[in-house]
C-alpha cells in the first residue's frame, strides 16, 4: 500500500482535490464558496483523468511513432471540460450577482427565510 501512494501519489492529490471541493459544497452556506468548491471537485477531475492517461515509456502519437503510446483523447476531453467548467462558473456568479441583488444575501439559510416570507 505505502508503495501504491509512493509512486501514484497524485490520484492521492487527486481525490483529496475531489474530497475538500465536496466539503465546500456541502458544508459551507455562501454561494460564492460553494462556487469555489465546485472548482476545485472539478480540477480534482481534470487532475485524475490527465494522471491516469499517463502510460510510462510512452511516446505521441505520431505516424511512425513506434508502441506503447500515449492517447490524446483524455487531453482533448479534459480542454474540453476546462472549457465548460468556466462557462459554468460564469453563469453560477452572474446568478449569485442577481440573487445578491434580490434577497440582500449570500446565505442560503437567509436567502430561505426572505423567500418564505415573500
Amino acid at each position: 500500500m505505502i508503495d501504491l501512494l509512493a509512486t501514484r501519489g497524485y490520484f492521492l492529490v487527486a481525490f483529496l482535490l475531489m474530497g475538500v471541493g465536496t466539503y465546500m459544497l456541502i458544508g459551507s452556506p455562501n454561494l460564492i464558496k460553494k462556487v469555489i468548491g465546485m472548482n476545485v471537485f472539478q480540477t480534482g477531475i481534470f487532475l485524475f483523468f490527465i494522471t491516469s492517461a499517463f502510460v510510462e515509456g510512452a511516446s505521441p502519437p505520431l505516424l511512425s511513432a513506434p508502441e506503447p503510446y500515449v492517447s490524446p483523447l483524455p487531453h482533448v476531453l479534459i480542454l474540453t471540460a476546462i472549457v465548460v467548467g468556466v462557462s459554468l462558473t460564469a453563469v453560477a456568479l452572474g446568478l449569485i450577482v442577481r440573487i445578491y441583488d434580490e434577497y440582500g444575501s449570500l446565505r442560503e439559510s437567509e436567502i430561505r427565510e426572505v423567500a418564505a416570507d415573500e
